[in-house]
């Protein structure tokens, strides 16, 4: 497989961990399998947030378990362009996402940078941040 494939693959499994589509709880302890263990996560705009894998992880899973605020929710990328040099890559793209916050039909979109390095694992994401469109 070549390495924009296996990009490719991380970015569809990092997506797919946030669904909790039909009743199901999010996967999000997949992101600690898809990130370096001290990847950097920034939420951009007026509530600029940097965050710990585990800071980022934590919230969400009380936001998407069952039961939880947000339900029926997914996320997914519309376009991208990957860059690779070597063991390092980039990402930057556009996602849209959906959902029933509070019992209420929830859409958005916004733009996901996400920083790949090359591990012995595979490649992992080292770091990402986002931009939601108001």
């Amino acid at each position: 497989m070549s390495s924009k494939a296996e990009i490719d693959v991380v970015t569809a499994e990092f997506f797919g961990a946030f669904d909790n589509r039909g009743g199901r709880s999010a996967d999000l302890d997949r992101i600690r399998r898809l990130t370096l263990p001290n990847a950097v996560i920034t939420l951009t705009g007026p509530q600029f947030t940097v965050y710990t894998v585990d800071e980022f992880i934590e919230p969400r899973r009380l936001l998407l378990s069952a039961g939880g605020r947000l339900a029926e929710f997914s996320e997914w990328e519309t376009s991208e362009r990957t860059e690779i040099a070597g063991d390092i890559a980039s990402r930057f793209g556009g996602y849209r996402k959906s959902g029933t916050l509070d019992g209420k039909p929830f859409e958005g979109a916004g733009t996901k940078t996400i920083q790949f390095v090359r591990t012995a694992r595979g490649w992992r994401i080292a770091a990402f941040a986002w931009y939601d469109q108001p």
